[in-house]
């Protein structure tokens, strides 16, 4: 590896002009699955802890259920910030194989669990391996995606997630129902289906390649124009559009000085000083997005049973709309992020998801509601929020150096797990408990009024880098001075 050398490259350039192909849908496919993953694991989690208390399972306590979810988000924010900064420090394809191998092997073991300690533990690595997938993944994906559809590919691939909560609910309605199989063994076989989808990802994620824009920095180049050339190859023998984009054709070559990693001070000043507004808006963006996600979804269960009676049997079919309007959010609204530009989409569904979250409680405070019509609402409102909050993540992930990227992810994604993750599902959890609608309404209220936050801050300080290169939103740390 060749260190302190300049050089110039038309790397990023290549890969900008590159028209979209079956190559990209690999991609997508073996890279995206990782919100599946994530959405199917916490689906999991959900629906099976009831059945964890019973003596004929684990025999858990309430309250070892509710803290193995805290052992899996804690795992999650440890997992993330320590592979988030070996994807900088060691590349994405190698992360990528390591974080998935995690998962595999941590949620195979967790079937195997024979108290609350082993599940608990078995837990917690499950959640360092997605929570490095999302560093990792992130990065990979925002820079080998053309820049014109980047952003369309990322929202989409992050509203997946629902994806994977679908899938969760569907397979536990099969594989807890005693007639076709025991209580004791169908809780292990769920999740024994996360680790059989992570067999099939990595099968498919060895014809990824490491990232191009990576080697170049790492001084690797020639293997970086190998890679590149091959995809442009293959592209061209399937028969696609010229290989170029010639609206790309002319961009200017990207100059950097080769390093083999980037100092922790560097690391420090890039993110706390040159670039905290950038900070300051991923901090907002991650933090409101995941307060009222979490507040909603965690809490779903509990309002429709306490507010509107409905039987706990019943709950999982309000969920399958509430999932529906989730994932056509991102896919019917996804292309508006990079023709209509990011600044004012973001600000637009986050605005508009807080306004009408606002309205919503309400109008469950009013009495207005029944369970079927607050069920319409929300499908509504996450139509519009699952936007929003798969913007955050493409916001993070491409507006900082290629250098911290996937680090910078690591650190908001962990931002968002703990005060969304944890403080969100306990304050609506504990307000539920009360009772009171006035006070469900008031807890609306602040979700609503942090979103309409974030859609102020993204008004300020937000980046327009819809259909451009990532070294033109943010210029790689190694090529300062060139």
């Amino acid at each position: 590896m060749a260190t302190g050398e300049t050089i110039e490259s038309y790397i990023p350039a290549r890969l900008d002009r590159m028209p979209w192909s079956r190559w990209h849908w690999l991609i997508v496919v073996s890279l995206g699955a990782t919100w599946i993953l994530d959405g199917l694991e916490v689906t999991l989690a959900g629906s099976l802890g009831g059945i964890l208390t019973r003596r004929d399972t684990l025999g858990l306590t309430d309250t070892q259920v509710g803290a193995s979810a805290t052992f899996y988000l804690a795992g999650a924010v440890i997992g993330a910030l320590l592979f988030g900064y070996g994807t900088d420090r060691l590349g994405r394809k190698k992360l990528f194989f390591i974080t998935v191998a995690v998962y595999l092997i941590a949620t195979g073991l967790t079937a195997f669990s024979w108290s609350f300690a082993s599940y608990a533990f078995f837990r917690a690595i499950t959640g360092a391996g997605i929570g490095g997938e999302y560093a990792a993944i992130n990065s990979a994906i925002d820079e080998l995606i053309p820049a014109r559809v980047r952003g369309r590919v990322d929202l989409m691939i992050n509203g997946s997630y629902w994806l994977g909560a679908a899938l969760g609910s569907t397979a536990t309605i099969v594989l807890l129902d005693p007639r076709w199989l025991p209580v004791w063994l169908g809780w292990r076989c769920a999740f024994g289906i996360g680790a059989t989808l992570g067999l099939v990802i990595i099968f498919f994620r060895r014809w990824i390649p490491e990232s191009p824009r990576w080697l170049m920095i790492h001084g690797r180049n020639a293997e970086a124009e190998q890679i590149v050339g091959e995809v442009e190859r293959t592209i061209a023998a399937s028969g696609s559009p010229a290989a170029i984009d010639r609206r790309y054709s002319d961009a200017p070559p990207t100059r950097i000085h080769t390093r083999t990693h980037t100092p922790w001070r560097e690391i420090w000043n890039a993110i706390v000083h040159e670039h905290r507004r950038r900070s300051l808006l991923s901090f907002v963006l991650m933090l409101t997005q995941a307060f009222f996600y979490n507040a909603i979804f965690f809490t779903y269960a509990l309002v429709l049973m306490r507010f509107y009676a409905v039987p706990a049997k019943n709950v999982g079919g309000y969920l399958l709309p509430f999932a529906l309007g989730n994932v056509l959010g991102p896919i019917l609204l996804g292309h508006l992020f990079d023709t209509i530009g990011r600044k004012k989409m973001i600000t637009a569904t986050y605005g508009l998801a807080g306004v009408l979250l606002a309205l919503t409680g309400w109008l469950f405070h009013a009495g207005m509601l029944t369970a079927q019509t607050q069920t319409l609402a929300w499908t509504v409102i996450f139509f519009i929020a699952s936007a929003a909050a798969s913007s955050a993540y493409l916001t993070v992930s491409e507006i900082f150096p290629l250098e911290i990227r996937a680090l910078a992810i690591a650190i908001f994604y962990a931002i968002g797990t703990l005060v969304g993750g944890v403080g969100a599902p306990v304050l609506f959890g504990w307000i539920i408990g009360t009772g009171s609608s006035t006070a469900l309404f008031i807890g609306y209220l602040v979700a609503a009024a942090l979103m309409i936050f974030g859609a102020l801050v993204e008004a300020w300080i937000g980046v327009s880098a819809e259909r451009r290169s990532l070294e033109d939103v943010a210029a790689p740390l190694s090529s300062r001075g060139l």
